[in-house]
């Protein structure tokens, strides 16, 4: 402050006398003091502090928080690609010598970068830019998957994956369509039975987030009198208004999701069948979970699974095979009996038609 005091002294018009012919050049470094620094500059640094292995591992996760702060911003989520972050930001997870917790913060960077998606906001869908396609584009979903493994990934780091998936598969068909090709439903499957309950809630919730049919447009908030691109070469990016408008099944994960949930299934009993039978077996029969395994049931996981089970019958027209019937009857009748008012987050219609599916 002192020195632009200084400056301005310096620089002034005197009341008498001649205007000063010189002037000093004020220090960027006062102005960078003064105003902050640009967030594209600012992003960038982060970044070159986070990829340095010669730096301390505490100030590289500080810098990589930093970093994640940032991308909140849905500007700066979309200059990523323009400021070549996505590529180095991606090559963290796949370095050698990437450690956990640098992974971790890595995955929290990249997965709030993504969550900023169009229609998961109540605000006009046109105030947004980001293309999640600028990801997908690096092939990120083995890695991703990768990380849900618990043979070496923490359970912060777990979650943390499940996080990004979730901003990158929602409203994404191309990504959603991928998950076949790369073991990603059978990825999913082992996280039904995780130590950490938050990996299975958050898998859970994803999955009937993916099931369930994508609105139409008026819905979706959409303003449809908005012109889309003038030029036949303009891109039309996915999860984008454009894509929205013309092609709706870019943004439509509801069929490929339940052809994965019944795909090996039809007459498969309940165990080693479909990721929809491994569904019915965690809310039946659940794993143990915690650190000594020391917990059998958790009310959020319970309410997921049925919430699937209901959008798969009624949103989706799916019907249970028989052995999937007789093994839900047998924990949705007990429930029923147990007490009248448990019904697993769903209202009272909505039970009533769960289990009508499953006595029919």
């Amino acid at each position: 402050m002192q020195s632009l005091l200084r400056w301005s002294v310096e620089n002034s018009a005197p009341s008498t006398g001649p205007a000063p012919t010189t002037t000093n050049k004020l220090d960027p470094g006062i102005i960078d003091h003064i105003l902050g620094k640009p967030d594209a500059q600012l992003m960038k640094e982060a970044l070159s502090v986070g990829l340095d292995e010669r730096q301390a591992e505490d100030d590289r996760l500080q810098a990589l928080d930093d970093l994640e702060m940032l991308v909140q911003n849905i500007d700066n989520a979309n200059d990523l690609k323009k400021l070549g972050i996505w590529e180095p930001l991606h090559s963290l997870l796949l370095a050698p010598n990437t450690t956990d917790a640098l992974k971790m913060q890595t995955l929290w960077i990249i997965g709030t970068a993504l969550q900023n998606n169009p229609a998961a906001s109540t605000r006009p869908i046109f105030m947004f830019m980001f293309d999640p396609q600028q990801y997908l584009e690096l092939d990120p979903l083995p890695t991703l998957l990768k990380s849900l493994s618990p043979t070496s990934n923490t359970a912060e780091t777990r979650s943390r994956a499940v996080y990004a998936l979730s901003g990158l598969l929602k409203l994404n068909a191309a990504a959603v369509q991928q998950m076949g090709v790369v073991g990603g439903w059978s990825a999913f499957r082992m996280c039904l039975e995780d130590s950490e309950i938050r990996v299975r809630r958050k898998i859970t919730f994803l999955l009937n987030t993916l099931l369930l049919p994508t609105s139409s447009p008026s819905s979706a908030n959409l303003q449809s009198n908005m012109s889309l691109p003038s030029s036949n070469n303009a891109p039309v990016h996915a999860n984008s208004h454009a894509s929205m408008l013309s092609d709706p099944s870019s943004v439509s994960t509801c069929g490929i999701t339940l052809a994965a949930l019944q795909s090996a299934n039809i007459e498969g009993g309940v165990g080693e069948g479909s990721l929809l039978d491994a569904l019915i077996s965690a809310l039946t029969e659940p794993v143990p979970f915690g650190p000594d395994g020391e917990n059998d049931k958790d009310d959020e996981f319970q309410e997921n699974i049925v919430r699937i089970l209901y959008t798969f019958v009624t949103s989706c027209g799916g019907t249970f095979s028989d052995a999937q019937k007789h093994c839900l009857w047998g924990f949705l009748g007990a429930t029923t009996q147990a007490a009248d008012d448990l019904n697993f987050g769903l209202t009272s219609g909505e039970w009533e038609e769960l289990c009508g599916a499953v006595r029919s």
